[in-house]
């Protein structure tokens, strides 16, 4: 059974930072493709950030130069840093993973999600 479990958000002022951790299990996750997507409420969930088994990053370009993606395939763990937080970073941030094989895509699978809240 395949498990995503998200931890590190909370409340932040405008400007502070934050680092959201994802531990997997149940995949080999050295082989998956590893992602931040995130929810505003009534708006449709938007990719943050991507690491592909590869190694190869892509960023949602309002958060790029402010936000880190990163993993650790010895742990199964993804993390998010996160910096310069501004209000419209609040939502619920989702990790998920996926990988193609030769019989199509595999997942994605996705996390509970972590609450990140921006507020003075």
């Amino acid at each position: 059974q395949v498990q995503l479990v998200e931890s590190g958000g909370g409340l932040v002022q405008p400007g502070g930072s934050l680092t959201l951790s994802c531990v997997a299990s149940g995949i080999t996750f050295r082989d998956f493709d590893m992602g931040w997507s995130r929810r505003v409420p009534g708006k449709e969930r938007e990719l943050v950030a991507d690491i592909e088994a590869t190694g190869m990053i892509t960023y949602r370009d309002s958060v790029k130069g402010r936000f880190t993606i990163s993993r650790d395939n010895a742990a199964n763990m993804v993390y998010l840093q996160m910096n310069s937080l501004t209000p419209e970073d609040t939502a619920v941030y989702y990790c998920n993973a996926s990988r193609w094989t030769t019989r199509g895509l595999l997942g994605p699978y996705w996390g509970q999600g972590s609450q990140v809240t921006v507020s003075s």
